[in-house]
């Protein structure tokens, strides 16, 4: 029978109606057991929780204080080497004019940023600013990182790779509890109140086997590491020109976290120009 892990988090509003999510107990005890295998030669799943702390208070001194409308483009352009999905495709909007108009949907995507009974309202004004096509498929993402990244305590991991209704693929349906669940489409929805209900049951299933610390972050990294399994299985189709071979069983994990955009020696990143040049971080603070 079907696994249910059920956890309220009393920072979220109780209004927010959250849909069944009938998830596999056992897959997620062998998600876990391969992400702590997977981490203790590279120093350890702490170590992996912490970059993606330090990923997020990046985002929080660039877009959490002051106005995010005074952001400074070469401080964006950083941002974007950590998000893997974005980071291929943003590059035109990183030139004038388009710039001021990306900086303009930033603005009313985060106001209001408090109040998540509007998360879907102000994902979706986001998108429609751009256009709707297949190569602007990344515009949802890079809504889903900076809402996440700037106010994680409210805002879960809200990816396409975590769950994507119209192409019925994702970490749901890789923890779905059904045998047949490879020749079904999963009736739940992708809005705000399913990547809330999938944090709160992956939170307590985490609680459950003795992890009470950094659960925002291990969620993420369990996330991650599911759907990366998931890559590897298919050979890598997924974001092909992305994923390559992996040499190490976490290799697909830090590129859907985004925490191999930046060669630490260099300063070269992922983050690819109109040219097709990558872009160079000069800001040694931010590579420390």
């Amino acid at each position: 029978m079907a696994s249910l892990f059920r956890s309220l988090q009393p920072s979220q509003p109780a209004e927010i109606e959250r849909p069944r999510l009938d998830l596999s107990g056992p897959l997620l005890k062998h998600a876990l057991e391969t992400v702590v295998q997977g981490t203790e030669e590279q120093g350890g799943i702490e170590y992996w929780t912490d970059a993606l702390k330090l990923k997020s208070r990046m985002f929080q001194q660039a877009l959490g204080q002051g106005h995010p409308g005074d952001l400074p483009l070469e401080t964006f352009k950083g941002l974007c080497a950590f998000m893997a999905s974005v980071r291929r495709r943003i590059g035109p909007y990183l030139e004038q004019p388009s710039w001021d108009e990306l900086v303009a949907a930033i603005v009313e995507l985060l106001d209001g940023v408090k109040d998540t009974s509007t998360t879907d309202q102000r994902i979706a004004a986001f998108c429609a600013r751009f256009p709707q096509d297949s190569k602007h498929r990344w515009v949802r993402d890079l809504a889903a990182e900076i809402l996440h990244n700037v106010d994680p305590e409210r805002y879960p991991l809200m990816l396409r790779w975590v769950w994507d209704r119209k192409a019925n693929t994702g970490v749901i349906r890789e923890i779905w509890f059904d045998e047949e669940v490879d020749n079904i489409t999963i009736g739940v929805g992708d809005g705000y109140a399913t990547y809330l209900m999938l944090r709160e049951e992956l939170s307590q299933f985490l609680s459950d086997n003795g992890v009470f610390r950094d659960v925002i972050w291990y969620v993420d990294l369990l996330c991650a590491k599911i759907y990366a399994d998931y890559i590897a299985a298919q050979g890598g189709v997924y974001l092909r020109a992305d994923f390559s071979a992996p040499g190490d069983p976490m290799e697909h994990t830090r590129r859907l976290l985004g925490l191999d955009g930046v060669n630490a020696g260099s300063g070269r990143t992922r983050l690819k120009a109109i040219t097709g040049e990558a872009f160079v971080i000069d800001d040694k603070n931010l590579l420390d």
